[in-house]
């Protein structure tokens, strides 16, 4: 047992595999990254975060922390003369720029438009916004012929298919992709997101949303609504009441008014006691949804699209139009003034925010030669959005009404979203709120939602360990199923809007007969079909359970394991099982023993009865399961659970599994192979013409910056130097041709065209660099040269010197050697002698006792001594150096010297414009070579001085550890005695040798001390 205070420390073996592990495991940790994007009407932000990065905003190109929501695509000039060639494509604010030349290839805010069928209302207001856009339609379901939005562009070959809106989308969300990539560094590749939705989504903006991000090369983590995600991001920096200790929880309401949409999410906050590892308690932080409302139609774009009405009315007043018969349809119809009206009415609004008074002025608008000014006040326009300025408290009112919770229960309102800052908003906010002290902007308006997003996407990752804070959603819309049974159709509500998504719940039913069933959303009063189920082998179980365990319909029970999906809140079927309760009068068998010791057969059949139906709340229920010994011989999918002991008559619930089989329903059904194939290869191509752009358009760049620097370099003296008036010549030639083919020929030239050119002038240019730099660095690399051929030499001195002393000391060491070895040798035969004759009186003194060998003889402390004289005979002991040392020291000396004095002879014959015969190179190398060198053969002869050891410790040592037969006082005797032999033998030995060389003197004391130290230990 280790002793008090000590922990005994496993084997190190045993700990390997577990130190291996962690080892694996934070080098994946290292490479991991993990995304957080808000996918806004107008803007979309993106959060990163990976190991030494925590919650690093995402920048554009431009070092911008949002990019417009815009993608377009713009004619390359390559088009008109290679027919592979792309259109090129572009983000963000340059989409923006090119609005009004190519208005029909700019496609913003197309996050209106998913998962809407092409006739609803608001892709007809998408297409009047946008007259540019050819909108068409895109089957994605041949039964209810309903089709999604899909853009014919201009800037393609008219046999080209049109570009899905998924597509588009997910174009535009690669390129958030590759600036994370970037901003991540070399290398990245990052791939695990986590998206913000509206809490208004359904099914199908949701699906649409999830093909866009899979075509941009995404794994959705999860889903998280735009409010949710906020309160994630507030709940970070803060602590709330534990409930665990009697505290009520905080109510906030996230009212968030974005671009596009008004939404308003009341949160509860809340801090809860649980179990941690082993004993311990912590507390984690929750954020629930209690209720949502919204106004899809309630945004920055219905301010702009005030401004716009008001704009082209005030426009078509004025008397130059009046005078043409120009009508406002004629105005709407034009693409590229709807598309600078638009641009202008966005400034002036963000302009009002902050000023009472605004203006615009727009030369050549609808005509070349008409130009328009338009003045608009904080007071005009809060006229105009009158109507819209009622409906700003709505989704709050209606919030707080469907949770049940009054204003004053309301601990704050959290603003977020850009149309926030318009004046009147939060006015009306304030009224409803009951004053100003509940508005809170105590959290970024433009980045929170995005940062909780990313911060749900590191809670989900298991790279990365974060803030316990448990974020739970609510579907947002009642969730219905819709069968037939017994020729009936039959209707159950099975979530409602509060629901909270991820919990399992159990639904029964009453049929015995293979059936199918749907799943549905409610949205404004209208059904959206959203999954269907069918169940195939239903009829048989039941008919297996009547069979052989005698079950009726009374007694048989139906279940699905049903739950809202942690991924994106859609209804999903987990499991199926039909199921029956039977007598069982069998001795329990040794598995039915071994279930019972797990404590698999002891829940009773009361605590497995099916889940009543109550709307108001969604209790899970769950069932273990276990097959009996007769049913899995026969059907490998039944399984019982017994209830009383196995000796004694009881009951047990025989379960079978169902055959389940689900396919999506509605609008956005999973795309065909072949077109998704065709979908993905086009967008292949178009990256790979954008990375040849890129290349192209970096080589343009290049060779333009080499033409202005080639150019200096003419007049530089230092150039002149080393270069003749002949290749100065010929380069202001070659470079007065490369700048007249740049802004000529060159706008068109390929890739290869301009690696040829800048090539061509590097030739001419380098080798001038090249000159000039070995002619600043010569002189410098020479005397180090230099310096190390007189370490040589010196060192060629030192080691000539030693070895011609070590030959010498070796010639002395050997005559005095030959002196101490027999003088050595005397002294031995005569402790030899002396040791017998003590020996001969006490063996007659003991008569016949047995005695041990004394452990101090002086035959093996004289014998341990004399082979140490003999190392003294080596002279590399007495000098590290040798003749072949000397020599290769010698030889490179000379080598080196040769080849200097040869390359020096040959340079100063050439001229400063001449290439040089010596390079700065081989001069290092040379001075590299003889540093080599010496430091070997210092290396190699380095000896450590051996260490003498006696054989009279050894030999006392073993004699001291054996057992004597010999009584106390005869064993003192013996020992006295033979002490006092080796000490005139070690006495003698010294006065021998105390003339000897150093070497000879210490290898005898050091017998003589082992001696010493073999009697101290006895």
């Amino acid at each position: 047992m280790a002793p008090p205070g000590r922990r005994r420390v496993p084997p190190t073996h045993t700990l390997l595999p577990f130190l291996l592990l962690c080892v694996l495991f934070s080098s994946a940790s290292a490479a991991s990254a993990v995304l957080g994007i808000d996918l806004g009407t107008e803007y979309i932000k993106a959060a990163l975060v990976k190991p030494g990065i925590p919650l690093e905003i995402v920048l554009t190109k431009d070092s911008k922390r949002k990019e417009a929501a815009t993608l377009a695509f713009k004619p390359s000039r390559l088009q008109a003369t290679d027919p592979e060639a792309l259109p090129e494509r572009l983000y963000g604010g340059d989409a923006i720029a090119l609005a009004g030349r190519f208005p029909g290839d700019v496609y913003p805010n197309l996050k209106t438009l998913l998962g809407v069928d092409v006739g609803s209302e608001w892709a007809q207001e998408y297409q009047r916004r946008y007259p540019g856009l050819s909108v068409e339609s895109m089957v994605r379901n041949e039964t209810l012929k309903q089709a999604t939005v899909a853009f014919k562009s201009q800037v393609f070959e008219k046999t080209e298919p049109p570009f899905m809106l998924e597509e588009l989308l997910a174009m535009e969300l690669k390129n958030i992709k590759a600036n994370a990539d970037v901003t991540a560094g070399q290398g990245a590749d990052i791939t695990d997101v986590v998206l913000t939705v509206p809490a208004f989504y359904t099914a199908e903006e949701k699906r649409a949303l999830e093909l866009a991000a899979d075509l941009a090369g995404l794994r959705v983590l999860g889903l998280i609504s735009d409010g949710l995600a906020v309160g994630v991001n507030y709940a970070t920096s803060r602590t709330f009441p534990s409930i665990s200790d009697g505290a009520a929880p905080e109510y906030h309401l996230v009212y968030d008014m974005g671009a596009g949409s008004t939404t308003a999410t009341l949160l509860r906050f809340q801090g809860r006691t649980v179990k941690d590892i082993g004993k311990r308690n912590k507390t984690i932080q929750e954020v629930q949804v209690v209720s949502s409302n919204w106004k899809k139609d309630l945004g920055g774009d219905a301010w702009n699209q005030l401004i716009v009405d008001d704009m082209v009315a005030s426009f078509v007043d004025t008397p130059k139009m009046k005078a043409l018969d120009v009508m406002p349809i004629h105005v709407w119809k034009n693409a590229k003034t709807i598309a600078r009206l638009w641009k202008e009415a966005e400034r002036m609004r963000q302009v009002l925010s902050a000023n009472s008074q605004t203006s615009a002025t727009l030369e050549g608008l609808f005509f070349e030669d008409v130009n328009f000014k338009y003045q608009l006040s904080r007071a005009e326009f809060e006229e105009l959005a009158i109507f819209q300025a009622s409906q700003v408290s709505v989704p709050l009112v209606h919030t707080l009404e469907a949770a049940g919770i009054s204003v004053q229960q309301l601990n704050s309102v959290i603003l977020h979203g850009g149309a926030v800052r318009t004046p009147f908003v939060q006015k009306h906010l304030e009224a409803v709120a009951g004053g100003p002290s509940k508005i809170r902007t105590n959290v970024n308006a433009d980045e929170a939602a995005v940062l909780g997003a990313a911060f749900k996407a590191a809670g989900l990752s298991p790279s990365f360990r974060v803030k316990d804070i448990r974020a739970d959603d609510t579907s947002g819309f009642d969730v219905h199923l819709r069968w037939t049974s017994d020729g009936k159709e039959r209707a159950q509500k099975v979530f409602t809007r509060k629901s909270l998504i991820g919990p399992e719940k159990q639904v029964p039913f009453k049929t015995q007969e293979d059936f199918h069933l749907d799943l549905t959303q409610m949205v404004d009063e209208r059904e959206i079909p959203v999954l269907e189920v069918s169940v195939s082998n239903l009829t048989a179980s039941a008919a297996q359970l009547k069979d052989k365990y005698a079950c009726t319909s009374a007694n048989m029970s139906t279940k699905l394991t049903m739950r809202l999906s942690p991924l994106d809140g859609l209804p999903e079927v987990l499991s199926g099982s039909v199921s029956c309760e039977v007598e069982a009068t069998k001795e329990g068998g040794v598995m039915d023993n071994v279930k019972g010791l797990f404590g698999f057969g002891s829940k009773k059949a009361e605590d497995q009865e099916p889940l009543q139906e109550d709307d108001s709340a969604d209790a899970d229920t769950t069932s273990a399961t276990l097959s009996t010994d007769e049913e899995t011989s026969t059907s490998p999918s039944a399984s019982t659970s017994t209830t009383d002991k196995a000796t004694k008559p009881s009951s047990s619930i025989v379960v079978i599994p169902l055959s389940l089989t689900t396919r999506p329903l509605g609008l956005n059904l999973p795309i065909p192979v072949d077109q998704l194939t065709r979908i993905r290869t086009r967008l292949a191509k178009l990256d790979a013409s954008d990375l040849a752009r890129s290349r192209r358009a970096e080589a343009l760049n290049t060779l333009e910056s080499f033409t202005y620097r080639a150019r200096d370099y003419i007049t530089d003296p230092t150039f002149i130097t080393h270069s003749t008036q002949e290749i100065r010549d010929t380069l202001e030639q070659k470079l007065n041709e490369a700048s007249e083919w740049l802004y000529g020929d060159g706008v068109d030239a390929k890739l290869r065209d301009f690696q040829d050119r800048l090539k061509e002038l590097k030739g001419i240019v380098e080798p001038v660099l090249k000159r000039r730099e070995e002619a600043s660095k010569r002189a410098g690399t020479i005397e180090k040269l230099n310096e190390s051929l007189d370490q040589m030499k010196g060192m060629i001195k030192m080691v000539e010197s030693s070895v011609e002393k070590a030959a010498e000391d070796a010639k002395q060491s050997a005559e005095t050697e030959a002196a101490a070895a027999a003088a050595a040798a005397s002294a031995a035969s005569e402790t030899e002698s002396s040791a017998s004759s003590e020996k001969n009186r006490d063996a007659e003194a003991e008569g016949d006792d047995e005695l041990d060998d004394d452990p101090y003889s002086t035959t093996s402390t004289s014998t341990a001594s004399t082979p140490e004289s003999s190392e003294t005979n080596d002279p590399s002991v007495i000098s590290p150096y040798n003749a072949a040392d000397l020599s290769s020291l010698q030889s490179s000396y000379d080598t080196v010297s040769r080849w200097l004095e040869e390359k020096l002879s040959a340079q100063s014959q050439l001229g400063d414009h001449d290439d040089p015969v010596v390079l700065v190179r081989e001069l290092e190398q040379k001075t590299g070579e003889l540093q080599r060198v010496i430091r070997d053969v210092v290396v190699k002869n380095i000896r450590i001085p051996a260490q003498r050891k006696g054989k009279g410790p050894k030999a006392g040592g073993a004699g001291a550890g054996k057992k004597s037969k010999a009584k106390k006082g005869k064993q003192g005797k013996s020992a006295s005695a033979s002490a006092s032999a080796t000490r005139d033998v070690d006495d003698g030995a010294e006065t021998a040798t105390s003339t000897s060389t150093p070497t000879s003197s210490s290898a005898t004391a050091s017998s003589a001390s082992g001696s010493s130290h073999s009697r101290d230990e006895l």
